[in-house]
């Protein structure tokens, strides 16, 4: 058992303590937030994340995770620290590190001696580097140990993951890092710390220059009278291609992918490779957005103005609360601004007045639907596939559907009379 201090209780670090906890070490999660440290104490979870609340709960009842807003209380004693701080987009589209610098300032004075100091959080490639010249003592190391948490199953990720990887330039410190997941069956890759640093914003790029393809497929497919459904599933067979995130919907967003794909695109700039590639991949899931906002106003003949558009989803996936960077909210967004009324309907997404108050939230699905114009999937909630397109029917004031994530059943809807829009169909 090994005992740890986690600096910063958002989604990653929130999740990296409790999963810590459950295999047994020692956890005292730090934040200067305390609203939060006082909720978490009780065991009341901040987010919406499957399995998290179960795993603080057990971790509070054993001891084996505390909460506090003392650096005195968690640092001193922590063999390991782990650095889970957000790395937010800077105004020029490279990371900003302002909150993890200043938790490094913070904390330098309080580690113990033959401390590793640990990067969680996605950093640009030399920010291990920075880290340890702020911290400069010889006999502590600061090791990169990306996480590749998906938001809704991170839990499951953390505890079952492809892999585990430790970069670092002291063997001691990396395999002290590495040791902490000894109970977990995975490949472990040690490697050089830029290697690491890098390779957490490559797989983000990937999956985003994935996501981004299989979608400007899916407008190739409606022009050309193909579906989108059969291209994918042909293509995934491929094992070089895989099927995993080829499902066509209205473009990428969240807490990750728009801020690491610009991050890299910065990190190329200041090297001297222009990543016109990965440009286009941004640029292109930008137009995206509008190409499914045209597809509502397609259907209510060309225009929303003054139409009522009915929103099922505003998270920017499903099994969370994120709305950071919502393809959802960017599509309504643009409704809004083309004179449309957006009601909505999310599970999970029930105050959002202070940032949105152009959208009227109601508290079911069917609810959004009373006297709408239009109804608009655009967050894969699997509550929305069990709902009945005649109850739907009943509440619209036209047969109008834009599945923007292709979750209903095409053709039941095609039998209810409505006319069904989906993505790449």
């Amino acid at each position: 058992m090994s005992k740890l201090a986690i600096v910063g209780t958002g989604y990653v670090g929130l999740s990296t303590g409790a999963c810590f906890a459950s295999l047994g070490h020692d956890v005292v999660c730090l934040d200067v937030d305390e609203p939060k440290i006082k909720s978490l104490k009780q065991g009341i979870i901040p987010i919406v994340e499957a399995g998290l609340a179960e795993l603080v709960n057990d971790g509070l009842k054993k001891g084996s995770i505390s909460f506090t807003t003392l650096i005195a209380d968690a640092v001193p004693n922590a063999d390991v620290v782990f650095l889970c701080l957000p790395t937010p987009q800077g105004d020029d589209g490279s990371a900003d590190l302002s909150y993890v610098m200043s938790a490094v300032r913070s904390i330098s004075p309080h580690l113990k001696k033959n401390a590793v100091v640990v990067n969680k959080s996605t950093v640009p490639v030399g920010t291990a580097g920075l880290v340890a010249r702020e911290i400069n003592r010889a006999d502590v190391s600061v090791v990169s140990n990306p996480e590749f948490l998906r938001q809704g199953t991170a839990v499951q990720d953390f505890l079952h993951p492809t892999r585990v990887v430790v970069g670092g330039d002291n063997q001691v410190a990396v395999d002290t890092v590495a040791s902490l997941y000894s109970s977990i069956d995975a490949p472990v890759l040690k490697m050089q710390t830029a290697s690491a640093e890098a390779l957490k914003y490559a797989a983000n790029a990937f999956l985003a220059t994935k996501l981004t393809f299989i979608n400007a497929m899916a407008d190739i497919c409606e022009a050309v009278d193909a579906d989108i459904f059969d291209v994918a599933r042909g293509i995934g067979m491929d094992p070089r291609i895989g099927n995993d995130m080829l499902n066509a919907g209205p473009g990428w967003g969240g807490s990750c992918f728009p801020k690491d794909t610009r991050a890299l695109v910065s990190i190329a700039s200041e090297n001297g490779y222009d990543f016109a590639l990965l440009r286009g991949v941004i640029e292109t899931n930008d137009q995206h957005y509008e190409r499914v906002a045209n597809k509502v106003k397609a259907i209510c003949g060309g225009s929303v103005q003054g139409k009522v558009v009915a929103a099922w989803g505003l998270t920017f996936k499903a099994n969370t609360d994120d709305l950071r960077d919502s393809p959802a909210i960017k599509i309504l967004s643009q409704l809004k601004d083309a004179g449309a009324v957006i009601r909505a309907y999310d599970p999970t997404a029930h105050d959002v007045y202070e940032n949105y108050p152009w959208i009227e939230i109601c508290s079911t699905a069917l609810g959004a639907c009373e006297d709408a114009d239009v109804l608009a999937v655009l967050t894969e909630w699997h509550e929305f596939t069990l709902i009945s397109p005649d109850d739907v029917a009943h509440r619209l004031n036209n047969p109008y559907v834009v599945d923007g994530r292709n979750v209903l059943n095409r053709d039941a809807w095609l039998q209810h009379g409505f006319d069904y829009r989906g993505i790449g169909r």
